[in-house]
């Protein structure tokens, strides 16, 4: 069954996106780190689509990953989030009993493609400092380190990865 990409439908359960979340972060918070999505609630999940542009990865009917890109944002803790030049990936996450099947990189190529075809010359992403695999795993997409922060409520440093975009 080959993946596909798509933007989130009007008719797609939130709900179900956001158990996706929770099941995806689920060994962060099993580490104390306390991202948000591992127990954000249907209303948060609702938010933080509505900040940006949500794609979803589907396997047949069922969505199995999900992306959401957002351009900057003015009032960000975060100084490299409020650069113009900056599109920020949230919301990435891959249904456990899939990742490492390469459908995360066809998510951040999607979001990628967006953040070019709407103008940005960087795409960035944080993550806990402490998940060094994931750290690692961006790093090998091209991503650098740029900034970090304590994300307020977080138990955890963040760091701010960013990639430049070619083709711009």
């Amino acid at each position: 069954m080959k993946a596909a990409i798509r933007l989130l439908a009007a008719g797609d359960s939130l709900a179900l996106l956001t158990d996706l979340l929770h099941r995806a972060y689920a060994p962060l918070g099993a580490r104390s780190l306390n991202y948000t999505a591992v127990d954000q609630t249907v209303e948060i999940t609702a938010h933080r689509v509505s900040l940006g542009t949500c794609a979803v990865l589907t396997l047949g009917e069922r969505i199995v990953g999900t992306i959401t890109v957002r351009p900057p944002k003015a009032d960000s803790d975060c100084a490299w989030y409020r650069l113009p030049h900056v599109a920020i990936a949230t919301q990435f996450a891959v249904e456990p009993e899939h990742q490492g099947a390469g459908l995360g990189a066809q998510l951040m190529d999607w979001a990628e493609a967006w953040a070019r075809s709407n103008g940005y010359a960087e795409i960035a992403v944080d993550t806990a400092e402490p998940a060094a695999h994931l750290v690692a795993y961006y790093a090998r997409r091209g991503h650098r380190l740029v900034d970090d922060v304590q994300w307020p409520g977080k138990t955890y440093r963040s760091v701010i990865l960013s990639k430049r975009l070619s083709g711009r």
